[in-house]
């Protein structure tokens, strides 16, 4: 397992406060009580813990196939439906969105191998990622990547502590399937818009993870 770059700042900062916490701790909290010092103590490191896991990229082995649609991010699926899109595609799509906890890993990867076609920053809100509304109005970060079989967008959402998706995906740049193209920091979820007549291999509440779980076939 290694740390993602995206923590790096993160971490070094909280390892900073958390170090200056707890000398503050010890030097004024410990005279008076120390039990309570030892459990502000470990308080503070498993927040300090929790905030290095957040950033975790375990290894893993990818799933590759030409067929598979692979899940772009770890988390549980909450939608499956047929949906008009509000972006790029006239047509209906089958909607497939995987809402991710702080507990789970946030890198996002791409779904197939292909061209980046499209890729389209949206300011919005901040609501909480599985909110209906939160695909169209929320904060969110759209790509397309096409190949032989069809094209499918994949939508980075922010939710109520989401406030930075990190977007590495340029048009033109042809990516493996499972690469990766992105990353949300502290919870949120990832839309997919799959052609109408793909056949979805996944059902509402199944926990995925990303790179590995296929969530449908084409």
């Amino acid at each position: 397992m290694t740390i993602h770059r995206e923590g790096i700042p993160t971490i070094s900062l909280v390892a900073v406060v958390v170090g200056l916490l707890n000398i503050a701790n010890f030097s004024y909290l410990y005279p008076i009580s120390s039990i309570a010092a030892w459990v502000l103590f470990i308080v503070l490191l498993g927040f300090f813990l929790f905030i290095v896991s957040f950033f975790r990229m375990p290894n893993r082995t990818l799933t590759k196939d030409a067929s598979a649609i692979v899940s772009p991010a770890d988390g549980k699926v909450v939608v499956i439906e047929e949906v008009e899109p509000d972006e790029y595609y006239k047509e209906k799509r089958i909607q497939v969105s995987v809402f991710m906890s702080p507990a789970n890993v946030h890198v996002n990867r791409t779904p197939v191998a292909g061209n980046i076609v499209y890729n389209k920053y949206h300011p919005g809100k901040f609501l909480v990622a599985w909110h209906p509304k939160s695909s169209t109005d929320n904060e969110r970060w759209s790509i397309v990547i096409e190949n032989e079989k069809g094209s499918i967008l994949c939508k980075q959402i922010a939710g109520a502590l989401a406030r930075r998706i990190c977007n590495y995906a340029t048009v033109g740049t042809q990516y493996d399937q499972c690469a990766e193209y992105g990353f949300i920091k502290f919870g949120s979820r990832v839309d997919l818009l799959l052609p109408v007549g793909t056949k979805i291999n996944c059902k509402i509440g199944d926990v995925v993870k990303g790179g590995i779980t296929v969530l449908a076939t084409w």
